[in-house]
């Protein structure tokens, strides 16, 4: 079984390509466009947030007790 790169990459060779678009489809069936846009956006937010707290936590020294 021949695996390409991107395939590899994405959960170990488990989801190919196909599989994602299929997931992706429906959703898009499931939740609508503007729906599913939305839910990217929130998410998007949510990981810019987090990895925002995460730099302000290493910027600063843990106190200690």
């Amino acid at each position: 079984m021949c695996v390409s790169g991107m395939e590899q990459i994405m959960f170990g060779g488990k989801l190919g390509i196909t599989e994602l678009i299929l997931i992706l489809l429906i959703a898009l069936i499931f939740f609508g466009p503007s729906k599913l846009g939305d839910l990217g956006k929130g998410l998007g937010d949510a990981i810019k947030n987090f990895k925002g707290a995460m730099k302000d936590e290493e910027s600063q020294p843990a106190e200690k007790k």
